[in-house]
């Protein structure tokens, strides 16, 4: 039987390896590495669109004007991007710290151990420390390990796979799910509302507080010593209903708008939101679900903390809701269940058909 470490050798050991090279599974194809850029130059510029920034302290405020105002903004580039900064959301600095601190001293210990919490992707046992294995077109491996697991509801965590080392990673993650979840479903709501929908539609359209998961998936990127030759994510949309993406201040992150590659500023005390593929599915297209990778360096370590609110993978027919179909704008996406969208997602091979999605 083969190993983890036989199928995918962790990222960490490569970098921590001293090569000065990296494998050629690594290396990304002609049409990619002609994009690639030093994420920390791209970071810097100031010219050109840049992610918007939402602040949230005024979206239930008692004033109408200034809540519609706030509401407006959060619709506009939910419209416009489907990616934001979020600030005065509502979750503590403190905790956010807490969380980050947690989760990179989990990747702090040494390989050996985090090896106990390893998952078996090949029986299907996706939750745990793992490394991608290469599932498209061109074999190409990504820059990254990772830590993957659900966090909501309470009552579905598999805690046998939650790190015992820190010993506060899970009082602080429970807590930050607990409060996360409360945050997804002001965003829905605001959401909905901006498609001319009762408050509650989106989120009773992906499960509801019963069967909405929150799933964590802590991605490191190690040091890379050619970071123009790999990324750390490739090109993807997410699935999700919704996405929330902690980082420890490093950037990476670059989204794919009006046909070039931009880079997401790194903005203290705030939350990334993507709109994921089920709530652009639902609203007919008209929230984007923006197509997005992740740069590594050579520099510095660069951790993300996403959470994807996903629906239930079978029970719930993803379609554009019939309120937000006519004869002028009609149906764009087939239906499907979840699970049958993550399928489909498996076979778009290559950077173009994404691309042109």
């Amino acid at each position: 039987m083969v190993t983890v470490s036989e199928a995918a050798p962790r990222v960490e050991a490569l970098s921590s390896s001293g090569i000065k090279s990296i494998p050629k599974e690594y290396v990304r194809t002609k049409e990619e590495l002609i994009s690639i850029t030093n994420i920390f130059e791209e970071e810097k510029k100031e010219e050109g669109p840049q992610v918007p920034t939402i602040d949230l302290k005024d979206i239930n405020s008692d004033d109408e004007f200034v809540r519609n105002k706030c509401r407006q903004q959060l619709k506009e580039a939910a419209i416009e991007w489907g990616v934001m900064h979020l600030v005065n959301h509502g979750i503590s600095d403190e905790l956010i710290e807490h969380v980050k601190i947690a989760g990179e001293a989990f990747f702090n210990q040494p390989i050996e151990e985090k090896e106990k919490y390893a998952n078996k992707q090949e029986s299907g046992m996706i939750q745990g420390y793992g490394s991608k294995p290469a599932n498209n077109a061109c074999g190409q491996l990504e820059w990254e390990d990772y830590f993957f697991h659900l966090i909501f509801p309470e009552e579905k965590r598999e805690m046998s796979i939650w790190p015992k080392n820190p010993s506060d990673y899970t009082e602080v993650t429970a807590e930050y799910a607990r409060l996360l979840r409360g945050l997804a479903s002001d965003m829905l709501s605001t959401l909905s509302l901006g498609l001319g929908l009762e408050e509650g539609r989106l989120e009773k359209e992906v499960g509801g507080i019963e069967e909405l998961a929150l799933q964590m998936k802590i991605n490191y990127y190690p040091k890379c010593p050619q970071p123009e030759l790999a990324l750390g994510v490739e090109a993807h949309t997410d699935v999700s209903a919704l996405t929330f993406i902690l980082h420890n201040m490093v950037p990476g992150l670059q989204l794919f708008y009006q046909g070039k590659w931009v880079t997401a500023k790194c903005v203290p005390n705030s939350i990334i939101m993507h709109v994921g593929d089920t709530v652009e599915i639902l609203s007919n297209g008209k929230y984007k679900s923006i197509l997005h990778r992740g740069l590594v360096n050579k520099e510095k370590v660069r951790i993300s903390w996403a959470v994807f609110c996903e629906p239930p993978k079978e029970k719930i027919i993803l379609k554009p809701i019939p309120e937000v179909v006519s004869e002028a704008e009609p149906a764009m996406f087939p239906p499907r269940t979840f699970a049958q969208h993550m399928q489909h997602k498996l076979f778009r091979k290559t950077q173009d058909e994404l691309l042109s999605k």
